[in-house]
């Protein structure tokens, strides 16, 4: 009996063991269920989420990314045309044109300017954009069933900067070398050009400094540039320094650190660009034509027909016209007792009694006249007597007005100091040897 009543309790232990078991299984497996489900549950939620976040990409996409399409305007094309040409229908072609007029003339196109066509990802029009200057952009966008035309500013900023190099060919490639445009090239030879030639002059090793007023968009990009403050030119040992002052009457012009007049009364030559010459300055000189000698006051350069001629200085125009073996000649009178000629030209650009400035063009070259081909004869004349422009010192302009000296020392003083010093390599010749012009006189 006790036996039986053991192996009963046995048995109800096992049992219990079983449904302790099979519950605990049970209760795992109900676990693992509702883990899988919350697993799913969560993985479609955050699909659902990441869902709804692609679809308002999309549409954020659809309305906000612009793709643009950038050309620049042809000669002698209507805006409508063009647009026409850039994928655009007739019918929007003109009404945006319409819209267009009363904010700008797009009659005023100026070849070369860039136009840009944006659309959306799905090819609808978003903008066009015309870039009417450096500082201006026209921007149409559609806004309804019409358009919406306004002219625009372009953010940008001026700052004075230092931009330094070293010349190995042409001053214009040092500058490109700088990472500046060329016009800064132009500007700085034309600035020392009353000493320096930039086409024959510059040497391997030369080296420059500027201080220039400088526009530059916010994307970075060089808009234009404005008043060059200070400059110095080392050519081969020769350094050539310049300060932006004012003239006594207000008009902004060039001095040397102590004061004198960068500009000479006269320019180099009467041609803008490099020109030989062909037959030099003569009292007895054979004529390649009448096959005699005979003097020749002046002096020949050979340049093709239609090549700009200008005046050396500024002054009068005394006579313009046709005269004999001279060709069509242009006679200018300065006032400091100079008379220029410029003969044998093509065309006469100036007329009787005109006033002309310093590089004013006043004629093309030509063969008018006694001439084997084409090339300009100068001559130049003090008081009634012609002389050897090839030697003739050129006489200075007025320096800086004693009045003015406190002024003038200000400023330059200020523009040598945001001076960049020179490359490295140049370091120590700078040291050993400054520049006249860099440390200012006081």
């Amino acid at each position: 009996m006790l036996r039986f009543s053991q192996m009963a309790e046995t048995g109800r232990i096992a049992n219990l063991k079983r449904v302790i078991f099979w519950t605990a299984v049970v209760l795992l497996a109900a676990a693992c269920l509702g883990e899988s489900y919350h697993v799913r549950y969560a993985a479609e939620k955050r699909f659902t989420a990441e869902a709804s976040i692609a679809g308002n990409e999309a549409v954020r996409i659809q309305r906000d990314v612009v793709h643009f399409t950038q050309r620049a305007v042809p000669s002698g094309i209507h805006f409508a045309a063009f647009l026409q040409n850039l994928g655009m229908n007739s019918s929007t072609a003109a009404h945006l044109l319409a819209s267009a007029q009363p904010v700008f003339d797009l009659r005023h196109l100026r070849a070369g300017n860039q136009l840009s066509i944006g659309r959306s990802v799905l090819g609808e029009l978003r903008e066009v954009r015309y870039r009417i200057d450096t500082d201006r952009v026209l921007s149409i966008q559609p806004q309804g069933n019409d358009f919406h035309s306004e002219i625009q500013t372009i953010p940008s900023h001026t700052d004075a900067v230092g931009v330094t190099g070293e010349v190995h060919g042409s001053l214009y490639q040092a500058i490109d070398d700088a990472g500046e445009k060329p016009e800064l090239a132009m500007r700085l030879a034309a600035i020392f050009g009353w000493d320096l030639d930039f086409y024959t002059d510059p040497r391997p090793g030369d080296t420059f400094r500027v201080v220039v007023e400088k526009k530059t968009f916010a994307s970075g990009e060089t808009a234009a540039y404005g008043r060059i403050l200070a400059a110095e030119y080392n050519n081969a040992g020769r350094k050539f320094s310049a300060v932006l002052f004012h003239d006594p009457a207000g008009n902004p012009a060039y001095y040397t650190p102590e004061g004198k007049s960068m500009k000479r009364a006269f320019l180099h030559s009467p041609l803008k660009f490099a020109a030989p010459i062909t037959s030099h300055f003569s009292y007895s000189r054979f004529h390649p034509i009448l096959k005699q000698y005979r003097p020749h006051l002046g002096i020949d350069y050979g340049a093709p027909s239609g090549t700009p001629v200008q005046t050396i200085g500024d002054g009068k125009v005394v006579f313009a016209g046709k005269k004999g073996e001279d060709g069509n000649l242009v006679m200018v009178q300065h006032s400091n007792g100079y008379t220029t000629y410029y003969m044998h030209l093509s065309e006469i650009l100036v007329r009787n009694g005109q006033r002309v400035e310093q590089g004013d063009r006043i004629g093309l070259v030509g063969m008018t006249g006694l001439a084997t081909g084409p090339h300009l004869d100068f001559r130049i004349q003090l008081r009634g007597q012609f002389l050897n422009f090839e030697r003739l010192p050129l006489p200075p302009t007025d320096p800086v007005a004693k009045g003015d000296w406190t002024e003038f020392a200000a400023e330059r003083d200020h523009a040598y100091a945001l001076t960049p010093p020179l490359p490295l390599e140049h370091t120590t010749l700078a040291a050993n040897a400054p520049p006249a012009g860099i440390t200012a006189a006081r």
